[in-house]
């Protein structure tokens, strides 16, 4: 055999090796170090539920190393829509889903079913430096309907209030809405937020800045106000919200397509767990 020759055969062994030992890594992708098939689930929805989702899903995939849980917000609507078109296995809300969209849904094929996993409350959010410390529902109404638009209105300093709210697909934008404006529309001035961590961070620089977020997003930069709906103020706190005493706690959501099954049923099981409960703590929210 010629050098040419020779050169040519090296060169294709080469390659086929290269060739079969990519082929070996991809597999190995698909698959966990034992050679099993890796599980896997979508998740998708409320920003308020989603620091919950993401930390029981932590110490889910921690157990259970085969398992992938895939976790994305974007609000309430987002996720109902994502489940109404197949796209996911479990929405996240933090309201009940519409006439309409379950009417959607049956028109889909998709047979929507509401589970309760947690309870939350929602908090309104000042400037730590603000000193107005509590507000009724009526000065909350018309604060956000634009009915008042000066701290001085409501025991605070004479400065114009920067209302902050979420936008039309989070399900917590409803829940105030219904609860707090009992229908009516936000004030147009309103500065619209994606997200509830934008309302943390625009409140905790803003001396005049008011938002509503959920229990779990609260920290040292912003101050939580008691809000009183005619029997009293109350704070949001662990003991508040459970004993009902605080007016705005509310149950925060996972939806299927009919009955949980599979990856899906065990993620869901671990949740309402031991375990799954002392996550529910750990996160801020209260175990269903």
């Amino acid at each position: 055999m010629s050098k040419k020759s020779i050169s040519y055969v090296i060169t294709l062994l080469m390659i086929t090796s290269l060739a079969l030992f990519g082929a070996g890594c991809v597999g190995n992708d698909a698959t966990d170090s034992g050679g099993e098939e890796m599980q896997s689930i979508r998740i998708k929805g409320s920003d308020t539920v989603l620091p919950l989702a993401q930390a029981e899903a932590e110490v889910f995939m921690t157990e259970y190393p085969d398992t992938s849980v895939s976790i994305i917000g974007g609000g309430s609507g987002v996720g109902i829509a994502a489940l109404i078109d197949g796209e996911i296995d479990i929405a996240m809300a933090s309201r009940e889903m519409k006439v309409s969209e379950i009417e959607n849904a049956h028109a889909n094929g998709i047979d929507p079913i509401q589970h309760t996993i947690a309870w939350d409350g929602i908090s309104v959010v000042v400037n730590p430096e603000n000193p107005v410390s509590d507000l009724t529902f009526d000065q909350l109404k018309a604060i956000y309907i634009g009915d008042i638009s000066n701290w001085n209105k409501v025991g605070g300093e004479d400065r114009e209030i920067v209302v902050l709210s979420r936008d039309s697909s989070s399900g917590t934008y409803e829940y105030f809405k219904d609860e707090v404006l009992e229908g009516n529309e936000y004030r147009p001035d309103a500065l619209i937020n994606p997200s509830t961590g934008a309302i943390i961070q625009t409140v905790s620089q803003n001396k005049n800045a008011i938002g509503y977020v959920g229990v779990a997003y609260l920290d040292q930069t912003v101050k939580a106000i008691a809000v009183d709906n005619g029997s009293g103020a109350e704070e949001p706190t662990s003991e508040n919200i459970l004993s009902g005493a605080y007016p705005l706690a509310r149950p925060l959501y996972f939806y299927t397509d009919g009955e949980p099954t599979g990856l899906a049923l065990e993620f869901m099981e671990f949740i309402s767990s031991e375990t799954g409960e002392e996550t529910v703590f750990e996160v801020g929210y209260f175990p269903a």
